[in-house]
This record gives C-alpha cells, structure tokens and sequence, in this order.
C-alpha cells in the first residue's frame, strides 16, 4: 500500500495480449522507457545481458526472489509490531528491556518504526544504527543527534526524544 503491483509477476507482452484479447486500452508510463532513471537502463541494456550470459530466467528469478522478500519483509514487520508493543510506554519513552535481548534486525525495525511515530524526519541507516546503540551497545554515551533538532537519549532504563538544548 498504497501502490498495489498484482501483475509485477507477469511479462509486459503477457499483459498487452491479455489487454488485446479482451479489448482493454493500454497505457505506457512515459518514465518506463525513460533513460535518465537507473531503472530503465537496467531494464533495458543490464537485464537483457544477463539474460543472454545466463541463458535466461534471470527476470523470473528476481520476480521470484522479489515475492519472497516481500514475504519475509510482511512477517518482519508483523514480529517488530509486537516488540514495540511491548517497549511502548504509556507515560514516556521506549522501554529498553524489551528491546535489549531482541534481534538486532527486530530491534532496529522496531526502534525505526518508533522514531518515525515520534516524527523523527529523514531517519537514515546511520542514526537508526546509532540510536541502536544506545540499546544493543549502551555504555552510558550521550545523546544522538537525530534529525529535526531531535536528540534521543537513554535515561532510566528508557529511551527519551527531546528537543535540541531542552532539558
């Protein structure tokens, strides 16, 4: 959501026959056959070489590996959802014991999950992993600067998000 690609699986000349056959109208994205987007010159020069190096199968392949990493993204967020659950705090903060023995995968998608509630823009892999720190690697350090004058820190046993130079 809130894009759904139900055919992502099926080839582009599969698709317009099936248009054909039952007289649906066709429409081409103009940014489909666009080389300026990476996407594209992929689609175009990378993929058709692969295809003719490994003797085929290689767009089925990724279709295939795409379906199953969407299946272990769905149930990665499904476990991280109930580990948040349980670090949520009524009153304030994150709980860092239910986090601190979780995997660091878990732990992180959850962690990111909760910065992003808590309107932490522009989140990028380097402050969620140094915010994760702050769980999986505490050894009493400061803050860590976040993004939107946003600083997270651990105090009594919980993670707290304040603004820049507020007490």
């Amino acid at each position: 959501e809130p894009w759904l690609r139900p055919l992502l699986w099926a080839r582009r000349a599969t698709t317009r026959a099936a248009c054909a056959a039952l007289d649906l109208p066709v429409w081409d994205d103009p940014h489909n056959v666009d080389p300026r987007y990476t996407r594209v010159r992929l689609r175009n020069e990378v993929l058709p070489l692969l295809e003719d190096v490994l003797a085929g199968g290689v767009a089925e392949a990724l279709a295939r590996t795409a379906a199953q990493l969407r299946e272990d993204c769905d149930a990665l967020d499904e476990l991280a959802a109930g580990l948040l659950a349980a670090a949520r705090d009524a009153h304030v903060g994150l709980v860092v014991d239910p986090l601190r023995t979780a995997h660091p995968a878990l732990r992180r998608r959850a962690l990111r999950q909760w910065l992003l509630d808590e309107g932490v823009p522009e989140l990028t892999d380097l402050h969620l992993r140094a915010a994760d720190d702050l769980i999986g690697r505490w050894r009493g350090q400061g803050a860590v600067r976040l993004p939107g004058g946003l600083d997270l820190l651990r105090r009594d046993g919980r993670l707290i998000i304040r603004r820049e130079g507020s007490r």
